[in-house]
C-alpha cells in the first residue's frame, strides 16, 4: 500500500517531519519496484537518514 502525502507507516511516527517525508518518498519508490512493504519501510528510513547525513544543508534549522 503506497503512502500518500501526509500519511506514513506507524514506525515513522517518532521521526522528524523532514526525515519522515523523505523516507516515505523513498519507501514508495521501493514499494513500486519490489512490492515488499516491510523492505520498503526499512529501506526508506535507512536511505533517508543516509541522504540527510550526506546533505546536512537540507536539514531544516531548528525553530527555537
Amino acid at each position: 500500500m503506497p503512502w500518500p502525502k501526509g500519511d506514513y507507516p506507524p514506525s515513522y511516527k517518532n521521526q522528524p517531519k523532514y526525515l519522515r517525508e523523505k523516507a516515505v518518498e523513498i519507501a514508495n519508490e521501493v514499494l513500486k519496484t519490489t512490492g515488499n512493504e516491510g523492505e520498503a519501510i526499512a529501506t526508506g528510513l535507512k536511505q533517508a537518514r543516509a541522504h540527510f547525513k550526506n546533505h546536512p544543508e537540507e536539514v531544516p534549522a531548528k525553530k527555537e
